[in-house]
Parts: structure tokens; sequence; C-alpha cells
């Protein structure tokens, strides 16, 4: 089993010291290095090409949104996990559309903490049905309404993918989705990787944002 570096992003001390504790603790992750600041992390990213970032929001210099955006844009396979004091804050909101991958509570406990770095390293996005889809729903009312550019994409999808769209939209894995729509997982994968491509998306979360905001799924 190969081993996940994490890149860890904060302007606390003591939150990296921490988490890094916590991380190199786990058998199938380590700490490959830190960051004070957003600048930091863009520049770290680029020598490290750690698996994951995981990325505080508020920090001098350079925010959290700010370098998630630069760093999806220098790598698009960098995986960036944003950490938060509190789950409905727009600042996670923003950083979800820059194309981070999913985000976890600063007070997540050891086993939530390598659990949702492992599922993002893994290519999946952290879209709990739960935490994530409340922020998305509550920010995306306040979105501006849909762009005919994002009209004309979502024209793009065949009436099974739009289906998969807003069933992704509402939290569910791939086998949810499979038993709902009485397919092969490996269809749903398909479906969900196509409607990635014509819409231009990176991941799980971006979709269910894209969702929202093209209004295919109604907030609240």
């Amino acid at each position: 089993m190969s081993t996940i570096r994490v890149l860890i992003v904060d302007d606390q001390v003591m939150v990296r010291e921490g988490f890094s504790v916590l991380l190199n603790a786990m058998p199938d992750i380590e700490v490959a290095g830190e960051a004070v600041n957003g600048r930091e992390a863009v520049a770290q990213t680029a020598v490290l090409r750690p698996d994951v970032v995981l990325m505080d929001i508020r920090m001098p210099e350079m925010n959290g949104i700010d370098a998630t955006r630069e760093i999806v844009a220098a790598d698009g396979d960098a995986k960036v996990l944003v950490l938060t004091t509190f789950d409905l804050d727009e600042y996670v909101y923003q950083a979800l559309r820059a194309g981070a991958s999913g985000f976890l509570l600063k007070d997540a406990s050891a086993r939530q903490l390598a659990e949702g770095v492992r599922v993002v390293a893994a290519g999946e996005a952290l879209l709990a049905p739960t935490v994530t889809r409340r922020l998305i729903t509550e920010f995306a009312k306040s979105a501006e309404p849909a762009r005919p550019a994002a009209q004309a994409q979502i024209g793009d999808l065949t009436e099974r993918e739009t289906e998969v769209l807003v069933l992704i939209a509402q939290g569910l894995s791939n086998g949810e989705i499979a038993d709902k729509l009485v397919v092969a997982e490996s269809t749903i994968k398909t479906h969900v990787s196509r409607i990635l491509v014509k819409l231009g998306l990176r991941d799980r979360t971006q979709a269910a944002v894209f969702a929202y905001e093209a209004r295919l799924v109604t907030p609240g």
C-alpha cells in the first residue's frame, strides 16, 4: 500500500503540529511538509507534489481560496481538503467552487481526519450527504442565477446523465445511485466521468455545486 503524502497549510503552529502528530501516527499517511499561508502552500505544492493539501481558509498574505485556485490551475490532479472552524462558512463554499475536493471541521477526530485524507487521495470528493450538502444549499441560494453558458452545458448531458448529476448533488454515492437507478455501479462511474468531462468539472463536489447553481436542484 502506497503512502499518502500530505501538505498541512495553517497559520497557527499548534494546529499544524496537532494535525502532523495525528496524521503521522497513521501507517498509510505521512506529512510531507507544512506551510504557514496560501503563498507558501502554492510554492510547497509545486515542489513537494503532495497527494493531498490540507488547507486552512483564513490566513495572511494569501487565503485558502486563492491558494486552492492557484494550486488547482497549476496541477489538474492536485487535491485540496479545506479545514474550517465552523461548517456553514461561505469561504468554504468559495473554496469548493475554486476546486477543493471537500472540507473537514478542525475539531474532526483523528479517524475522521485520516479517513478524509484517504477519500480525497483516492480521487473521491468528500461530499458527505449532511454537512457539505447543507453548506452548498445554504450558499447556492444566494448565488448568481445560472449563466446561459451553464444552461447550454446542461443541454449537452443526456437525460440519464442529468438524472445522475441531480443524485450526486443530493449527496448519493455511486453505489447508492446504482441501487436507485437499478444499474451496475460501473455504469454510474462511466456516467459520472462523462458528466465531469462535458461540464469541465474536476470532481463530484464541483458537480454538486454546479447542479445547485444551475438550479437543477432547488436549494433548501
